[in-house]
């Protein structure tokens, strides 16, 4: 039997903010009405938060659940956990119509961390989000896109950003954020 790894089986680069691949992480995704009774259930349940209002994250320290369109949730918990979780979902859900899924081995995490503007400022050169504190506080949850690929991106706190991503394009994700960091590429825009 083999050992589960991360993406980048924990790679971190130091620029002027950090970027590091944050490990296996579980993830499941869950679709259906969002305002059915049974799914805001499950979420309390898998994730230990509120339902998530669109565009946002709802974070507690069992997990997050977070909106990712009308009528879908990512659900992310501890890795060692998802299949747990998504029985007790599943359970939970009965016969209402849903779709659950254990997407953590084809999900990665990256955080990166630092001075709150830079981080922005980094992400900023690679998304076409407003990343300003003013418009894209902590616990809001953007889907965009990272240069050519589909990325989901959070503040987590101040000074420090999630992203997640397919985990075919780890390595490509992980470039990219490297180099959106790496020393004397500093902007300074958000830091005016």
């Amino acid at each position: 039997m083999s050992n589960s790894v991360s993406a980048l089986n924990g790679a971190s680069a130091t620029g002027f903010a950090t970027v590091r691949d944050m490990g296996l992480q579980g993830m499941i995704t869950l679709r259906g009405d969002l305002s059915a009774a049974a799914i805001k259930n499950a979420v309390k349940t898998a994730a230990g938060g509120d339902m998530p209002s669109a565009g946002h994250i709802s974070l507690s320290d069992a997990g997050s659940a977070a909106w990712m369109s009308p009528d879908e949730l990512l659900i992310v918990v501890p890795y060692a956990d998802a299949d747990a979780k998504l029985a007790e979902i599943t359970k939970g859900m009965g016969d209402a119509h849903h779709m659950a899924v254990n997407v953590s081995d084809a999900r990665c995490m990256f955080a990166v961390s630092g001075d709150d503007a830079l981080v922005r400022e980094a992400l900023a050169k690679l998304m076409p989000v407003d990343l300003s504190p003013a418009a894209f506080k902590i616990g809001q949850f953007r889907r965009s896109r990272m240069a050519q690929v589909p990325a989901a991106v959070w503040m987590a706190d101040t000074g420090e950003a999630r992203i997640v991503c397919f985990r075919s394009v780890a390595q490509y994700v992980f470039d990219l954020l490297k180099g959106a960091t790496a020393p004397g590429s500093e902007v300074r825009y958000m830091a005016r």
